[in-house]
This record gives structure tokens, C-alpha cells and sequence, in this order.
């Protein structure tokens, strides 16, 4: 199953409202180009050369926009480029690869750009930015609304690592392992996907971590002229901020991380984390129906181990499974507007038919009518295991089990096996345990916690916060429900946000908007 990290709340209610996400995915742009086993990344804090003027100087060709996979092309106030940058950032006088670039000017006086991240890893921002444009009307009286797909995603050698039937194939596959030839079955696959990932992405599977990325955000600020740099990073996209602190401290400007992912976590810490936030979720989920969680939880948990002996029809034809259950139940604890259609579709599976359950984990998998996934899943993995050193074995994940399973008995041995599957046999080594955040001298970067959040839990914040250093990092805390918090429905969070980036007005840390 993909990691339950991928979407901030704007785009997670998208794909709730469209009832299923994605849309056809072509080749990446490197597969097939060089199949050798790539060469390690350097690690996060290695100094690189002076950049060439060929890169800072560059001029964009900003033309109008095309449609991307699942999205239309954007009206015409947006328009789309293409920057060069290094494939190794250690040697940027070398070889370079194009990253995919979206812009809507601001319409009144201009302050600088402000760089979107919607998560993932994964996530096409030039895909996603026009679509959410009405939540930050705002902010483009006085910013370039700016967007781009990171290395490995979408328009920027986006990676596609298995075809369409292998990835439906794949679906079948018990996903937490109860004998000896379904763990054997469960961590081939694994070590199948690195496999394709390698033949697909090349040389580039080494170069696409999130220090690269960084990297890559701040010769974006050079070649649009500003001299600092303004970020809204949502979920994942806030260990991308702060890792641009880290390495660009004097750079940063007016920086807002919502949906913190915390810092200090690393592969199995996440993990727990995950597994914690989406239980608290589901908790509040249930309540909001009348039920009791600690039974209504049981009586979920009851209904996905059955769905392992036998799963379930759909109106489709195909079958609901226990991995797509779980992936099914997930998407709607995204966002609280996803509350009653779970209801629904948690009913209708009780009663024999796993077609709301699996519209949702369709939804969630990028898979649309004909059968056609999405890549992000690709790209996600591509480069959380470039960033992440840590392998938990079998062995490990067998002793970490019942911890996982008292936080949660409907996601925790879901989460548990996926630490053990989820780079198992990669062919390139993780860079670290966890990225290096510190910021001393930096600029205030404004942090948002939501207490209700599944994916990302709201202490990520306060650790994030601590991570960045004094003075740096400023906690506003929202009692809310959903991945992320500007834009879920708090004028009180959006009012805070829009006085930083647009004024400059740094609030006071530990502000809670309830």
C-alpha cells in the first residue's frame, strides 16, 4: 500500500469531491536511458561548487501551459517554463535535467514569489497550484504564485517504476503477512519495485532526495530574481522548508510549514506517528457518529481481518481487499467533508459490497475508470528511500507489532509491515535517520499543528519548532480535524498566515486557534 503522507487537506478534498483521482501516466523521461546501479548521493550538508552562471543567469521561456496527467491545462493567467538544474549537485557544471515550472503573477503590488510544495514526496505542484489558486487569492495581491514538480515527479523526469497491470496485479498481495509464502510474495514485490524504479530513473534514482530538492528551491529563488526566499510548504513539503533552512538560513524570508511532519522521527518513528494520528482521527470520526471509538474501532478492525480470508465484491467487477480497505478508510479521515461518505461506505461493506471502499482507494492509488494509475506513489518512494537509511528487517517489524496494534487495531500492523516493505532491498543507500533541520539565524518561519491531523500529528510542530532553533521556529496551533489547517475552515489560522506573508507580522509562538 502507498504511505499515508501524500496529499495536503485542499488536495485530498479534491479527490473526495471527484470521487476518483489520477489520470493516464506516461514513461518518465529517464527510463531506459541507463540501467546501471547509480553511484550514492553525497550527504545532506556537502558543500557543492560555485554554481555557473549558465544556471543562475538562465532566462525562462514562459509560455502557456499544457494538461498534465489527470488536470486540464490552467486558464490563462498561468503560464509554464522550464528551469535547468545539475543532476548532481556535488558537480553543477554537469549534466542537467529540466524541472517543470508554474506561475500566476500577482495582481497588485508585487512583494516577490511565493513557492508552493503540496507534499507527497510526490506531489506535481504545477498540477496542483492552479486547482487550489481560489484558497490563496489573497496572497497573490502581492506575490508570484509559484509552483514545480521536484525531480522525479510528474513534468521533471517524473518516474514511473511498473505498468498499469503490474500495479493492479500487485493489489492482491497480503500486504501484512500471516505465512512464511506471503511474506516471501510481500517483500519480492518490494524488492521488484526497486528494481523497476532503477530501470526507469537511472543515474537520476541517486538524485532525487529532498536535499537535492532544496538545493534545487533555491536556484529557483536566483533565477526569478528575489533575493530571499517566501515558501508555503504543506505536510512533506514542510521537511523540504525546513531542510532549505538548514542548508540557506541567511536566505529565507517569510517561510509558513503546515501539517509539520516531525523532524526528529525517524522511518519507524513516522510510522508510530502515522499510526497514532490516524487512530486519533478515526477516534473523533466515530464519535461524530454516535459510536464509542474503542468499539466502533474493533468493529472496523473485525470487518478488514475478515476482508484477509475474503474479499469483498465490488460494483466493478473487481474485489475489495484488506490492503485497499484499510487504503479506502484512510483517504476520508483526510478531511472532515469525507466523514459521511465513509459512513456510507463502511455500511455497504458490512453488508457484503466493497464498492465505497474502493472508490476511495482508487481515489487515493491515482487509479481512474480505465484502469490508468497515477505515479506519485512512484515518486514517493523514490524519494523517501533516497532520504531514509534506516531497514527495518522482518525480525524487527515482528517485535514492533504489538506497540503498533495497541496504538491502532484497524491501521497499526498496516503501518508496522510497511517499514519493513517499503525499501526492502533498495538499490540505493538512504542518506540519514533524520534530515538536519537547524536554522541558527534564520528568519521567524511560521509553524501550524492541527490537532486533529491523521497524517502529519499536530506535535510535529513543537519538534519541528525546537529542531529549527531559538528564535526561528513560531507554533500556531489550530483544534481542528483534517490534514492541514489553512484553508480547512479557521478564519483565525488563514487571518494569522496572511498577516505573516503578506506583512511580515510574526505572531506569538504557542498561538492556538481553537
Amino acid at each position: 500500500m502507498a504511505r499515508l503522507t501524500r496529499w495536503t487537506a485542499a488536495v485530498a478534498a479534491a479527490v473526495l469531491l471527484a470521487g476518483c483521482g489520477g489520470g493516464p501516466a506516461g514513461r518518465g523521461p529517464g527510463e531506459g536511458k541507463d540501467r546501471s546501479a547509480p553511484a550514492p548521493a553525497p550527504p545532506s550538508g556537502t558543500p557543492t561548487a560555485p554554481l555557473p552562471s549558465s544556471l543562475t543567469s538562465q532566462r525562462l521561456d514562459w509560455g502557456r501551459c499544457k494538461a498534465t496527467a489527470g488536470s486540464p491545462a490552467p486558464g490563462d493567467a498561468w503560464r509554464c517554463a522550464t528551469l535547468k538544474a545539475p543532476l548532481d549537485w556535488s558537480r553543477p557544471d554537469g549534466e542537467t535535467i529540466g524541472l517543470a515550472l508554474v506561475r500566476a503573477k500577482a495582481t497588485r503590488e508585487r512583494t516577490g514569489s511565493l513557492l508552493f510544495n503540496f507534499g507527497g514526496p510526490g506531489g506535481s505542484g504545477v498540477a496542483a497550484l492552479p486547482s487550489y489558486a481560489s484558497e490563496v487569492t489573497v496572497l497573490r495581491q502581492r506575490y508570484d504564485l509559484v509552483s514545480w514538480d521536484p525531480r522525479g515527479v510528474g513534468g521533471s523526469s517524473g518516474v514511473r517504476c511498473r505498468s498499469d497491470r503490474r500495479i493492479e496485479a500487485a493489489e492482491a498481495i497480503d500486504v501484512t503477512p500471516d505465512t512464511a509464502a506471503e511474506e516471501q510474495a510481500y517483500l519480492k514485490d518490494a524488492a521488484d519495485f526497486g528494481q523497476g524504479c532503477l530501470k526507469a530513473a537511472g543515474k537520476l534514482l541517486a538524485h532525487v532526495s529532498t536535499t537535492d530538492t532544496a538545493r534545487d528551491m533555491d536556484l529557483i529563488r536566483q533565477v526569478l530574481g528575489d533575493t530571499r526566499m517566501h515558501y508555503f510548504g504543506m505536510s512533506y513539503g514542510t521537511e523540504l522548508g525546513g531542510v532549505y533552512a538548514h542548508l540557506f538560513p541567511q536566505r529565507v524570508g517569510r517561510l509558513v510549514l503546515d501539517a509539520v511532519v516531525d523532524p526528529t522521527a525517524d522511518s519507524v518513528g513516522h510510522a508510530l506517528n502515522q499510526t497514532r494520528g490516524f487512530q486519533r482521527a478515526l477516534d473523533a470520526y466515530l464519535k461524530s457518529t454516535g459510536q464509542e471509538p474503542q468499539r466502533g474501532s474493533r468493529k472496523i478492525a473485525d470487518l478488514v481481518r475478515r476482508l484477509d480470508a475474503e474479499p469483498l465484491p465490488t460494483s466493478s467487477g473487481r474485489k475489495l481487499t484488506q490492503t485497499l480497505a484499510v487504503t479506502g478508510i484512510a483517504l476520508p479521515l483526510y478531511s472532515k467533508s469525507g466523514w459521511p461518505a465513509l459512513t456510507n461506505a463502511l455500511a455497504a461493506a458490512e453488508r457484503g459490497d466493497g464498492s465505497g471502499l474502493l472508490s476511495f482507494a482508487d481515489a487515493y492509488n491515482e487509479r481512474d475508470g480505465s484502469g490508468r494509475y497515477g505515479t506519485a506513489t512512484h515518486a514517493q518512494r523514490v524519494i523517501s528511500c533516497l532520504d531514509a537509511k534506516q531497514r527495518p528487517t522482518v525480525e524487527q517489524v515482528r517485535k514492533l507489532l504489538p506497540e503498533f496494534e495497541r496504538i491502532s487495531p484497524v491501521f497499526g500492523a498496516f503501518m508496522a509491515w510497511d517499514t519493513a516493505g517499503w525499501c526492502h532491498d533498495w538499490p540505493v543507500p538512504g542518506q540519514y535517520d533524520t534530515p538536519r533541520v537547524s536554522a541558527p539565524g534564520a528568519a521567524p518561519i511560521l509553524l501550524i499543528g492541527n490537532t486533529g491531523d491523521p497524517a502529519t500529528p499536530y506535535e510535529g510542530a513543537r519538534r519541528m519548532a525546537d529542531a529549527l532553533g531559538k528564535g526561528v521556529g513560531v507554533e500556531l496551533t489550530w483544534k481542528g480535524e483534517g490534514h492541514g489547517a489553512y484553508g480547512n475552515g479557521s478564519d483565525c489560522v488563514d487571518s494569522t498566515v496572511n498577516a505573516y506573508l503578506l506583512y511580515g507580522t510574526v505572531p506569538k509562538d504557542g498561538k492556538v486557534c481553537s
